[in-house]
């Protein structure tokens, strides 16, 4: 994938799922990241952005 923007890096801390949704669609990253969102917002945007920046 490509680098990561502005726009992706905003929507992974504001909505963590989404952003991941955006950059990989319904793949094991998605369901990762809402997971870990549903558990604890601060999860889910740490794992989004390493996901996303990666």
């Amino acid at each position: 994938m490509g680098a990561a923007t502005f726009i992706d890096i905003i929507l992974a801390i504001l909505l963590p799922p989404l952003g991941v949704f955006f950059k990989y669609g319904c793949a094991v990253e998605f369901w990762i990241c809402l997971v870990l969102t549903l558990l604890g917002y601060l999860p889910g945007i740490i794992y989004a952005l390493w996901v996303i920046v990666k």
